[in-house]
């Protein structure tokens, strides 16, 4: 994938470890910048999420965390899971469907605009679509803030519910199934 203006050999991906030191980074979210800094070895520590790093030698570029989900039918309304329901092959009445989620996203406001969101996505989507993956996961889902919705639209991820429309986030999800 091609960042624009960004050179590939200027940056590259690794999992943030325990004893990782992390560079600078500011998104122009607090909490995403928090999360960062103070949680997402804690998180790693718990079990509860991995997170992945985008640097270069001075700085933090992006990062982005994972975390098991499940997309239930008790979060979504009706028309949402019969749409997803008729992607499942044979599908057995089920109450949830296995899923990867994103839980943080963030690009430092110095790298915006380059390309790296949507490139974490694709890394994302090429991680679970792997044969090589040791579970099940159909769907990636994000409880996506109101000002990156449209973000999320744009790389193809649909709205579970609508009942979530004037909420501080929307739950939406991507089946993993529509890449051909």
């Amino acid at each position: 994938m091609t960042l624009s203006g960004v050179n590939s050999f200027d940056w590259h991906l690794s999992r943030l470890e325990v004893d990782t030191d992390i560079k600078p980074f500011k998104s122009n979210d607090a909490d995403l910048n928090n999360f960062l800094f103070d949680d997402a070895k804690k998180y790693l520590e718990q079990r509860l999420a991995v997170t992945f790093l985008i640097e270069n030698e001075y700085a933090t570029i992006a990062y982005f965390c994972l975390s098991n989900d499940a997309v239930l039918r008790s979060l979504s309304d009706k028309t949402g899971w019969k749409k997803i329901k008729k992607t499942i092959p044979n599908a057995k009445m089920r109450s949830s469907y296995p899923a990867v989620k994103i839980g943080r996203l963030a690009v430092d406001t110095q790298y915006k605009c380059n390309g790296f969101g949507r490139f974490m996505i694709e890394i994302v989507r090429t991680k679970f679509l792997s044969e090589t993956q040791t579970a099940g996961c159909r769907f990636i889902t994000v409880d996506a803030k109101q000002n990156a919705v449209d973000f999320y639209l744009r790389n193809h991820f649909d709205f579970l519910t609508a009942g979530d429309e004037n909420d501080a986030t929307r739950l939406m999800y991507f089946d993993l199934n529509s890449i051909p």
